[in-house]
């Protein structure tokens, strides 16, 4: 342990209160977390292979779907098998290096979702609002760099992030009224300062949840009306189904979020926070590959040349 002051220890582990208040719901919980992980393991992976391995899929679009499906497996991957392991025993503890490391994780893929669904909102608009330059416009080279953008600014966010908590002092309960290591019930935790901490989380939130919110109802607006103003109903019908399921992908993700972070860290409530939490760490890296799958014709195509029998 290292010395604070001569009479106090920082704490050098954590223990993940995870659904400890809901004995009962156990047996019920590691099933659903089990078949849920599987499930976004698999569809994730899955919609790897079909994008790498099709030449029908080799379309920003479908590069940019590749990236989402890496950060929902990192996202997922970060946050599940700890909390099966908390299902599994009666006490689930985390050393204080490792819950910083699952934060950075978390926070990495999370924030990276957020940025990439508004450069995938940006692609949808100029696909359909300026169809004849779409090519020029969303090159192999500007994809790539637009890319290795959300990766690498996200992870300098999730490094401030990690690191000024890594600076603030743990000394008193160590219990995180959580199934994972996240910023608000850590903050309430520290008996140290935590201003920084809670400014800085203020500005990622109005960057990530605020300013690419508000850029990917821009894009939405401009493609609706271009889509209202065209006149044959099939090519009205095209257009639509070609964004439908990134709305739906969009609608989700940011609903949880801003359950789960936008608010203050004064009026936290953990309940509220397990259940949001659920929402875009486990169940929207689910439901992301089957409804990119289930509702788009190319990927189906692609499913098809691979499986016969999906095709059927």
């Amino acid at each position: 342990m290292m010395m604070l002051s001569p009479n106090q220890t920082v704490v050098t582990e954590f223990v993940l209160e995870g659904f400890s208040e809901h004995p009962s719901l156990r047996l019920f919980l590691m099933g659903c977390f089990l078949s849920l992980y599987t499930v976004a393991l698999m569809g994730n992976i899955l919609i790897i292979a079909l994008v790498t391995s099709s030449t029908g899929l080799h379309s920003p679009m479908y590069f940019f779907l590749c990236n989402l499906a890496t950060m929902d497996i990192v996202c997922t991957s970060s946050v599940i098998p700890k909390a099966l392991i908390g299902l599994v025993f009666e006490e689930n503890t985390i050393s204080f290096k490792g819950c910083m490391a699952q934060l950075f994780f978390l926070v990495w893929s999370a924030s990276s979702e957020l940025l990439l669904l508004t450069v995938m909102a940006y692609d949808r608009y100029v696909a359909i609002c300026c169809p004849l330059h779409y090519s020029s416009r969303m090159s192999p080279q500007l994809c790539g760099v637009l890319a290795m953008s959300v990766w690498s600014v996200c992870a300098l966010n999730a490094s401030i992030n990690t690191g000024l908590m890594t600076r603030l002092s743990f000394c008193g309960p160590k219990v995180i009224t959580h199934f994972f290591c996240e910023i608000p019930p850590l903050l309430l935790l520290s008996c140290s300062p935590t201003y920084v901490n809670s400014v800085m989380t203020l500005v990622a939130d109005a960057f990530y949840g605020g300013i690419n919110f508000m850029l990917t109802l821009l894009s939405y607006g401009y493609i609706i009306a271009s889509i209202l103003r065209m006149r044959s109903a099939e090519g009205r019908r095209k257009a639509f189904s070609t964004c439908s399921s990134h709305l739906i992908v969009v609608s989700v993700y940011y609903s949880s979020v801003f359950c789960a972070y936008v608010s203050p860290a004064s009026s936290y409530s953990p309940e509220r926070s397990k259940v949001s939490s659920v929402l875009y760490s486990v169940l929207s890296p689910t439901l992301n590959p089957l409804i990119y799958t289930l509702r788009n014709k190319d990927v189906k195509l692609a499913l098809g040349r691979h499986l016969p029998s999906f095709s059927h």
